[in-house]
């Protein structure tokens, strides 16, 4: 009988030469920058979730090495805005994660730096049969994993944008995914804005209505849904390993663009999902080389103005972007990485 740590070495071992051969034929380069001044630390941790969106992440492991980093951590987190806290308490170095809490996590004064958008469109809005539009859902029941959610703050941010007042327009019923699956099928909530893969199993299983995916339909597919971030006394003190990894980052955003099926077989061949088909459809749909041609700042504007007309942050806008965005790192890259 073969030893199945052998057959795992081997797939391991396949992946990854075809992740590199990829990385090379999409003009990544595999030779580490040297013209400039090596990272100040060669740890670097980074945040690990089941959300898929932010592949990348997770695509960039080697990338990272290349860049000097010799001690490459990923650290188990809850899914959804703890992915702030995680960055924000120093126990991970960088993220990437939904714009909605991050905005709301600067307006709180969390110790964040936002430094770059990675992609729109990770989000669909699901109605039961009686809704055909968002204003719809006014005093109606919506289904929502917790109050802070990103599901929470992005469909507060949608109603807000058509006039719906979520604090006291929505019935908010706070309950887990598959018990929101049940709810919705059986017509006793009417709404639940899905984060991938849960998308993905709606539609597989027919339940719900599809009202608005934000990776075609305007204007949520005009701003970034998620972006890049570290941890403010990191970017501070390493300004050398910051460039670094968000320059490995965005090179593995580029890969997920340019080689969608590439990018799923290695986020399944690491283990963050078993649904290599869940993989593929969402990460080969989701605009990742849109960091090199959107505007990161009018994101991060109409996302604090929406949520400041929900009640959700007091800050403006022009604040969040003084206090919580540092553009500098990705200025330069996007003249480096011309393509």
């Amino acid at each position: 009988m073969s030893d199945p740590r052998a057959s795992w070495s081997r797939r391991k071992f396949v992946n990854r030469l075809t992740l590199a051969g990829t990385a090379g034929l999409v003009g990544l380069r595999p030779e580490p920058v040297v013209a400039e001044p090596p990272p100040e630390t060669t740890r670097i941790r980074l945040v690990r979730s089941p959300a898929i969106c932010i592949s990348p992440l997770y695509l960039a492991e080697d990338l990272f090495r290349l860049e000097g980093f010799t001690e490459v951590e990923y650290v188990q987190v809850k899914s959804g805005n703890l992915f702030t806290q995680a960055v924000a308490s120093g126990q991970v170095d960088f993220a990437l994660n939904f714009i909605g809490p991050l905005v709301i996590s600067v307006d709180q004064q969390a110790p964040v730096v936002i430094l770059a958008g990675i992609h729109a469109g990770c989000f669909e809005l699901f109605g039961s049969e009686r809704i055909r539009a968002i204003r719809d859902l006014k005093g109606k029941t919506v289904a929502i994993p917790g109050k802070g959610e990103p599901q929470h703050v992005f469909l507060a941010s949608m109603l807000s944008y058509v006039g719906v007042d979520p604090s006291t327009d929505i019935s908010w019923v706070t309950q887990p995914f598959a018990e929101s699956t049940r709810l919705l099928s059986e017509g006793k909530v009417d709404g639940y804005l899905g984060i991938a893969p849960e998308p993905q199993q709606l539609r597989a299983q027919k339940i719900g209505r599809l009202m608005v995916d934000s990776a075609v339909d305007r204007p949520w597919s005009q701003y970034f849904c998620c972006m890049a971030y570290a941890n403010r006394d990191f970017v501070r003190r390493h300004p050398a390993a910051t460039k670094r990894a968000l320059r490995a980052i965005l090179k593995a955003a580029d890969l997920c663009a340019t080689a969608p099926a590439v990018a799923a077989q290695t986020v399944v061949t690491k283990g963050y999902t078993r649904e290599y088909d869940y993989a593929f459809e969402l990460i080969k749909k989701l605009p990742y080389n849109l960091w090199r041609t959107q505007n990161h700042e009018d994101s991060l504007r109409f996302y604090a103005l929406r949520l400041h007309e929900a009640g959700m942050i007091k800050s403006s806008p022009q604040k969040i972007l003084g206090q919580g965005t540092d553009w500098r790192f990705l200025d330069e890259l996007k003249k480096e990485l011309k393509g």
